[in-house]
């Protein structure tokens, strides 16, 4: 595999319910807190899902007027060089690249030419 999924989201307008629901349904555990951006959740709304039996990280947030998705998040170099890429091969930049409050993870969304949602994700440089 090139670049590898590195993150998950489940994202809604009630993410105390949908975390409360996939904790029952899966066991997960989260610890609640702000998502990278506020283009992602709502402040103080986000759950990180560490998993530890193999696996990637995930999270379930959103808040009121979030749109409802479920989405995956590739491991990129560089969030600028690839939504440009996605663009120059048919898809469409939706938003970024959003820094982090300390800039340590930046993170951009596209959609490709059939309309799929895909989030990128890539270390930022620490101010």
């Amino acid at each position: 595999m090139g670049m590898p999924v590195v993150h998950f989201e489940i994202i809604g307008t009630d993410p105390q319910r949908l975390r409360s629901y996939y904790s029952e349904l899966f066991d997960w555990q989260f610890d609640v807190g702000d998502a990278t951006a506020e283009a992602v959740s709502a402040p103080g709304t986000y759950g990180f899902v560490h998993p530890h039996d193999g696996g990637i990280p995930g999270g379930v947030g959103g808040g009121a007027g979030y749109p409802h998705r479920t989405l995956f998040y590739v491991g990129v170099p560089d969030v600028e060089a690839a939504l440009r890429q996605a663009e120059r091969l048919g898809g469409t930049r939706v938003s970024g690249p959003h820094p982090n409050r300390d800039e340590t993870l930046v993170v951009g969304f596209f959609t490709d030419p059939e309309g799929h949602l895909v989030g990128l994700a890539a270390a930022g440089q620490p101010q």
